[in-house]
């Protein structure tokens, strides 16, 4: 992270890491918070549901980076600080709503989850609908839209997936020209792609790999 961000002229304090600590015991969380990680991203609400106990009394941060069935919004505003992969209006009003009713004071962090490629297997929200999602949800009282997330294509080679972290971060420029609203946030960038995502301005990077080590397929 250092060297890609000095590559690039930035600090390497201007960008977070997020351990993706999904299908990862909470023995494992202790020891990357131990490392010096503070912020942790997993993809499902059960799972987490299942595992919290184990992680507590860790000052951690904790971010829900998988897609969010509207079903299980309720129960997602109540066990996240972040939710990282908010795809349409429904859910965002969802989430805020779900907040209001569980008397949580304090706004609930979201990012939009902008699908930067034509992968049909991938959520997200497409291009053009991003600036109109991003006033919608700016008027939910309960929620803080902080920004941008993607998932581009997997490709071995990092530098074919720099146009997809360039298009996110020039989207985010063009919505803050446009709309006039704070957008700090562009989580982008993995195990094998972070150190590009670093160079093209992510300012959150979600890493399991190269963290915890390979994991066996659930």
């Amino acid at each position: 992270m250092a060297r890609a961000a000095h590559r690039a002229g930035r600090p390497v304090e201007e960008v977070t890491l997020i351990g993706v600590s999904k299908m990862q015991p909470a023995s494992a969380i202790r020891e990357a918070y131990e490392a010096g990680v503070r912020h942790f991203g997993e993809n499902r609400v059960q799972e987490w549901e299942g595992k919290r106990a184990g992680t507590e009394g860790l000052a951690a941060t904790w971010h829900l980076i998988g897609h969010l069935q509207s079903n299980k919004a309720a129960r997602g505003a109540r066990l996240f600080h972040s939710v990282d992969s908010v795809d349409d209006l429904a859910l965002a009003q969802r989430l805020d709503r779900a907040r209001a009713e569980a008397g949580i004071t304090g706004k609930l962090r979201v990012l939009i989850e902008v699908r930067v490629g034509h992968e049909e297997t991938k959520t997200g929200v497409e291009v053009e609908q991003v600036a109109s999602l991003v006033e919608e949800i700016a008027e939910l009282p309960r929620l803080e839209l902080a920004g941008l997330m993607c998932i581009p294509p997997f490709l071995e080679d990092a530098e074919q997936v720099r146009p997809y972290f360039q298009r996110l971060r020039e989207l985010r420029e063009s919505l803050i020209g446009k709309l006039r609203i704070d957008l700090p946030v562009l989580s982008m960038g993995m195990s094998h792609d972070f150190e590009v995502a670093i160079e093209e301005g992510a300012t959150e990077v979600r890493v399991g790999t190269a963290l915890f080590g390979a994991r066996d397929a659930k």
